[in-house]
């Protein structure tokens, strides 16, 4: 079934609508937390995704006013792009950096350097896009084996050294993502359907964002509520602060107060001061008097509760 009278099968339309929304949202979250280096690699992750969707969906196709040539160098291209992607996004997003050489040399000899070969100088020549892709086909189906392999040492590599279970598992469940990816290359020579295609390259994906936005909400909680504590603990400061201002507390007696606070007897007190035991004891008697509290309990709880 085909949507708005294009090339594009609904199932292909629902996963562009759904990876759409998730790069809206990852873009505001992105430019909320910029520092946030990982968030804007995944974002060139979904950005790619989307465009090989749109174009693998779309191309090719007769009635757009583009040549069918350059409408399947275009489809072709977002794939080779996308898959292109996968190193440097495990290099940099996960720090492994032992996938550095494929990232930046392997990937633009073996991958992209067929492309421009076989789909589009040799495709221009010729028009036969069958035979380009037989042999196009090969070189990236044989390095795409290799770099699974090479990926998958680098993260067990990276988990044996420092990294933590969670990461870990983050790591391999983005990898396992990736790896149906391995059989685009069949695909372009078996003539797979779109169906098919992008039910394979797709589901991983969206299963992993939806994972990875339950995280960044989890984190976005937790550091929402770090960050109440913080305000907390520093309202209570300064309530502490003005309390003791209110009761006319000299900075010494303030002092003491925080000693006592903290739990440090009057002989420690009176130590860290360089002072008396005697003298802390008469600090203490001034500053029950002055709050009119007997108790060191009681002491603490007044001033750490608003005045009427």
């Amino acid at each position: 079934m085909l949507v708005f009278g294009t090339q594009i099968h609904i199932v292909t339309f629902i996963f562009i609508a759904l990876e759409f929304c998730m790069l809206i949202f990852q873009a505001a979250r992105y430019f909320y937390l910029p520092q946030d280096k990982y968030s804007g690699w995944f974002m060139t992750l979904m950005i790619l995704y989307l465009l090989y969707n749109i174009t693998g969906g779309l191309f090719p196709d007769p009635k757009i006013q583009i040549s069918v040539p350059i409408q399947e160098m275009i489809a072709y291209g977002t794939g080779f792009l996308l898959a292109s992607y996968f190193p440097f996004y495990f290099y940099k997003a996960f720090d492994l950096r032992s996938l550095r050489w494929h990232a930046l040399f392997g990937v633009p000899l073996f991958l992209m350097s067929p492309y421009l070969i076989f789909f589009v100088i040799v495709y221009a020549v010729n028009g036969n896009l069958d035979v380009d892709i037989k042999y196009g086909m090969i070189v990236p189906f044989i390095y795409a084996i290799i770099l699974l392999w090479v990926i998958f040492r680098a993260i067990y590599r990276k988990y044996q050294e420092s990294r933590d279970r969670n990461k870990y598992l983050e790591e391999i469940a983005m990898y396992c993502t990736v790896t149906p990816w391995l059989a685009m290359t069949l695909f372009g020579l078996v003539e797979e359907s779109q169906l098919v295609e992008v039910l394979c390259t797709n589901t991983g994906f969206i299963i992993i964002t939806v994972i990875y936005f339950w995280k960044s909400a989890h984190q976005a909680r937790l550091d929402y509520e770090r960050q109440r504590r913080a305000n907390m603990a520093r309202t209570h400061t300064e309530l502490f602060q003005a309390n003791c201002l209110h009761f006319g507390l000299t900075r010494t007696e303030i002092l003491i107060v925080r000693m006592l606070y903290t739990g440090l007897r009057n002989k420690e007190a009176a130590e860290k001061m360089f002072v008396s035991e005697e003298t802390i004891k008469k600090h203490i008697q001034n500053i029950f008097r002055k709050t009119n509290v007997n108790n060191r309990s009681a002491l603490i709880h007044k001033l750490q509760n608003p005045q009427h």
